[in-house]
């Protein structure tokens, strides 16, 4: 068993060494073919170099030469070839610079040839009254002078001597022109010392329309006329002539046509030779002008214009000759227009409502107006402020109708208050008859109803009120304050049957006059007030009449003013007339006491009346104080309210009598005598 063992391990260990040597062979040979490797690449690298290296530099030596064999080609490029380019650049601009100035001299020669041409066809033209030609030739050598005078050299003597003339001739063209012109349109004015503001010193204003055309020919119609306008236009002077001629017109003829009625348009047509305008005075009645008649009077003259200078609907060249008609567009419209409203539309505007639905027709004639204007070339655009202050009537009526009602009511402040009316119980405002509202037979029938059901709800011994319960008592009151409340009914009235925005403004002007009536009479009659009894009396009256009626008056016109639920309309100003009318009677009540006051205090506090002089002074003073009683209740009595008067003259009394007791017990309290003469004063 033992050797088994011994074997097996004998032959393992000798297995391991025959391994190992052969691996170690196997690496030596390896190490052997790596070492050959190694030494045949040193070789290689080594003993080939010094080939490659010499191989290389002869290359850079080859590159080199083909450098300098390069730079000396470019040398002789930049010598040469260079040199030679300068020269053909040179010898190029050379030939530039004298083309050009061939080129120029060709030009100025053209330009000069142009300019002879264009100047011999106009004298031609203009020496033929052929404005039109001689206008564009003139404009052919102006144009010839202007490129002479974009050249750099301009201080030429020849540029300089074509300037002038071709200035002297456009000055002759114009003058020619000019005189053609006042031929055309010849005025016959009044003398300038003569004031331009009556009828009469307008009546020798007169226009002579010359047709421009000769009598023998009849086929061409204004001939010279188009060729005269046309060159005008050419020459930038067109609109200038028109502008100056529409002044002239319409100082001496449009706006005395337009302010005087009185004033009229006589054409009269002279056969071959025009027609003329002159201002002939007629009668009239008219203290402003109608706008139908200012539309036809105005219309008369520019038609005439139009026929006679303007028109070219006649002329076959009509199409070329369009533009004279720019000079005349909106020129004077601005002016006109103004004067047309001012004068004339201003005083159109209707008085009431009512007459309103009959302005209508005063918009269509200025419809009407503008269209013939616009036909004729006179006006340019659509609408214009004319047309719109006439459609805007509503707004104008609702503000001339405020400006009188505010006019009228002041006049009514101011004047006098001494006149008086007497207002008893059955003393009711004139409210005219208000058309019903909408849903008014809607409301009256639910009214009708309720008052059914109260009337079977009603007790038969019920107790009425008297009719009188809530009126005014007897009174007097200014008749100017009467007069003030009609016209704010009369006011309110208007504005029933006005439009909205026309009604909204005359009710805040009824507001207006009863603010300005707080604000204006107290100041304006404040001394009267305190100076006399009477007029106290009667303003104290006047604000309470009006502070009665203000209550009621807004829920009366209520339904019929388009008013929004919150207004307060006319309640919210009771109140301050009655401080008003209360503040200024107590004012007078105030002096009348001092008055009285003063004259008890004239009498020595009433002692010593043993003594003839201090009792005749203390009789005296209460002799005065009895007549201002007196005289206050004549004053009073007839205007004051009875309960009134006798709240007044019974408190001035007590007054009295309280000062006159105060100045017996002041008398000695030691005297236990009584005094003689009081008990006879008494």
């Amino acid at each position: 068993m033992s050797s088994f063992v011994t074997e097996v391990l004998a032959s393992s260990g000798k297995l391991e060494k025959d391994d190992l040597a052969c691996k170690i062979s196997k690496l030596s040979r390896k190490v052997e073919e790596t070492k050959e490797e190694v030494t045949d690449m040193i070789n290689k690298k080594y003993i080939e170099f010094i080939p490659s290296m010499e191989g290389a530099e002869e290359l850079l030596d080859q590159v080199e030469s083909v450098s300098k064999d390069i730079d000396l080609l470019k040398s002789c490029i930049e010598n040469e070839v260079q040199q030679n380019l300068h020269d053909a650049v040179t010898e190029y601009a050379k030939l530039k610079q004298q083309l050009e100035k061939n080129t120029a001299v060709i030009d100025l020669l053209q330009h000069l040839q142009e300019f002879d041409t264009a100047i011999e066809e106009y004298h031609r033209a203009l020496q033929e009254k052929n404005y039109v030609v001689a206008a564009k030739q003139h404009g052919k050598a102006r144009a010839s002078v202007n490129a002479l005078k974009a050249w750099k050299d301009t201080e030429l003597p020849l540029v300089r001597a074509l300037s002038s003339e071709i200035t002297i001739q456009r000055e002759n063209l114009i003058y020619h022109l000019g005189e053609e012109w006042q031929k055309l349109a010849v005025w016959k004015l009044p003398s300038t010392k003569t004031e331009l503001t009556s009828v009469k010193s307008f009546l020798k204003t007169a226009l002579h329309l010359n047709r421009g055309g000769s009598k023998g020919d009849e086929s061409v119609p204004h001939a010279l006329l188009p060729s005269i306008l046309q060159a005008l236009s050419i020459q930038g002077e067109l609109h200038k002539k028109i502008k100056l001629f529409g002044q002239v017109l319409f100082k001496y003829m449009l706006k005395p046509l337009i302010i005087f009625p009185s004033l009229v348009v006589e054409v009269s047509s002279q056969p071959e030779q025009g027609a003329v305008l002159s201002l002939q005075c007629t009668e009239t009645k008219a203290d402003h002008p109608d706008p139908s008649q200012v539309y036809i009077k105005v219309l008369t003259v520019l038609k005439t214009l139009h026929e006679q200078l303007f028109g070219t609907s006649r002329n076959p060249k009509s199409k070329k000759i369009l533009q004279y008609q720019e000079g005349r567009s909106d020129l004077i419209w601005k002016e006109m227009s103004e004067c047309i409203i001012r004068e004339c539309l201003v005083h159109s505007i209707p008085a009431n409502s009512s007459q309103l639905a009959e302005y209508s027709e005063v918009i269509k004639r200025t419809e009407d107006f503008e269209s013939s204007l616009k036909e004729m070339g006179y006006l340019a655009g659509d609408s214009t402020d004319l047309l719109k202050y006439a459609r805007n009537v509503n707004c104008h009526f609702a503000s001339k109708k405020c400006q009188d009602v505010i006019v009228a009511a002041r006049k009514l402040m101011a004047s006098e208050m001494h006149n008086t009316v007497k207002i008893t119980p059955e003393y009711k405002l004139s409210i005219p008859k208000l058309p019903s509202p909408s849903g008014g037979e809607k409301e009256r029938k639910e009214s009708c109803k309720k008052s059914a059901h109260y009337d079977q709800q009603s007790l038969e011994n019920e107790k009425q009120l008297s009719p009188n319960t809530m009126c005014l008592p007897v009174c007097r009151i200014s008749e100017s304050v009467q007069q003030l409340m009609d016209l704010a009914i009369q006011t309110l009235s208007e504005a029933v049957g006005s439009s909205p925005q026309c009604a909204v403004q005359l009710f805040y002007t009824v507001r207006n006059i009863f603010h300005l009536f707080y604000d204006v009479v107290p100041t304006y009659h404040k001394d009267n007030f305190l100076k006399l009894p009477h007029l106290a009396a009667i303003q104290h009256n006047n604000c309470m009449f009006i502070a009665h009626h203000l209550l009621t008056l807004g829920f009366q016109f209520k339904p019929h003013l388009p008013l929004k639920d919150g207004v307060a309309y006319f309640v919210d100003l009771v109140p301050g007339f009655r401080r008003l009318g209360a503040r200024c009677f107590v004012a007078q009540m105030n002096v009348q006491k001092a008055e009285m006051l003063e004259r008890l205090s004239t009498a020595r506090n009433f002692s010593n009346l043993d003594d003839e002089d201090s009792y005749s002074v203390a009789s005296k003073a209460i002799r005065q104080v009895i007549h201002q009683l007196r005289r206050l209740g004549k004053v009073w009595q007839d205007v004051l309210p009875v309960n009134i008067y006798c709240k007044s003259i019974g408190t001035l009394l007590n007054t009295a009598i309280s000062e006159l007791i105060n100045k017996i017990m002041m008398l000695e309290v030691g005297r236990r005598k009584r005094t003689p003469g009081s008990g006879v004063l008494l």
